[in-house]
């Protein structure tokens, strides 16, 4: 069975892509998100011409091809677009066979605990704090991450005093018996992070995400081997040179992988593979509510060292407005702080006639 066609469906933030075989069967997958519009020029220009022709059921020495054809292109956009092949066809196969994508992954649809982990750092303390309490009561969850410091904030924090506040005020809101996360998104010099993660003990904080910028591995390093919690990190990276830097020299206790930023789930694997075999768990970063989170649900029910939970932002309609429409059936229900994976098919979803009748298409092949 060849892929015969390949299409995009998108718009600035989310791209679909709908792969053919020459037999008629089709799947749906994504290419990431956030300039998606870019991603799907180089998904046809540099994804589908390799793609075209290839077997839709054995993919993964395709994945290879396209980054050796493409060498010269080593990075976040090459992997982003490939992405929507490998989910794409990742769900034509589990609809050929009546299985979601976790089982052709070696997994089982089930129930997964899920972290609600907040996007926001224009919020005060106290309200973030009133907002988890909330989601606490309507939906039961058991954890929750906030953020810290400033986005690649140089130590600097989102407003002077932000970050001493943050941590204690939501900490001791949440009270016992609640995991709790907090991300820097690559805000702190090692000496800065080393501070804010002994407050972060202090206050019963037991995950520090991307304290120092993400592509020094030796800042994070420092910051793991000088704190008891875990210290966390990976979601920007997408060559497998970097995991293997990362894992060897044990820069983090957990491994963060993006399946959208990464280049789709058989990618993924690898470098949950790769976490295994150093002893790591695997926690990957699934920041929105498009197909991303999907898809880590059906990782995280396949690969042995799964996480303590699933990512899944929490409701902020302001914050994501394009995140919400994307799909006829609402995958991501919360039942006393988990998720389900279903037996469903595929992703086990059906994109939205409505956002796809008002999306940019284009198609490679036939």
């Amino acid at each position: 069975m060849k892929i015969s066609k390949l299409e995009t469906f998108c718009n600035e933030f989310v791209g679909f892509v709908r792969a053919t075989s020459d037999t008629g069967a089709q799947g749906w997958g994504q290419v990431s998100t956030y300039n998606a519009d870019i991603t799907c020029e180089v998904f046809h220009r540099q994804v589908a011409r390799h793609a075209l022709g290839t077997d839709a059921l054995d993919f993964a020495d395709t994945l290879n091809l396209i980054g050796e054809r493409e060498h010269k292109y080593p990075g976040s956009y090459l992997r982003r677009a490939m992405t929507g092949l490998d989910t794409a066809l990742l769900d034509l196969r589990g609809k050929l066979e009546g299985k979601p994508v976790t089982v052709l992954l070696g997994g089982t649809p089930g129930k997964l605990r899920a972290y609600a982990s907040s996007m926001k750092r224009d919020i005060t303390p106290e309200d973030e704090a009133k907002r988890f309490l909330r989601l606490r009561d309507k939906h039961g969850f058991d954890a929750f991450k906030w953020r810290v410091g400033a986005e690649c904030g140089r130590d600097r924090d989102e407003w002077p005093g932000r970050t001493e506040a943050v941590i204690p005020v939501v900490s001791k809101a949440l009270g016992d018996g609640i995991d709790k996360l907090v991300d820097g998104n690559s805000c702190y010099s090692p000496k800065r992070a080393i501070e804010v993660g002994r407050l972060l003990e202090q206050n019963g904080i037991g995950h520090f995400e991307e304290p120092c910028p993400y592509w020094e591995f030796e800042q994070t390093k420092q910051v793991t081997d000088a704190l008891s919690i875990d210290v966390t990190g990976g979601e920007q990276d997408c060559e497998f040179t970097a995991w293997k830097t990362m894992i060897g020299m044990r820069a983090v206790d957990v491994v963060q992988p993006d399946v959208m930023y990464m280049g789709g789930m058989l990618r993924t694997m690898e470098v949950a593979r790769m976490g295994a075999e150093a002893g790591l768990p695997c926690t990957p970063h699934a920041a929105n509510l498009s197909l991303v989170t999907l898809c880590t649900m059906h990782l995280l029910r396949a690969i042995p060292n799964a996480g303590k939970y699933l990512e899944l932002s929490i409701e902020e309609a302001d914050y994501y407005p394009w995140q919400y429409g994307l799909f006829k059936n609402d995958p991501y229900t919360v039942e006393n702080g988990h998720v389900t994976v279903t037996d469903a098919p595929g992703w086990g979803v059906e994109i939205s006639p409505d956002w796809l009748d008002k999306a940019k298409y284009q198609v490679s092949g036939a």
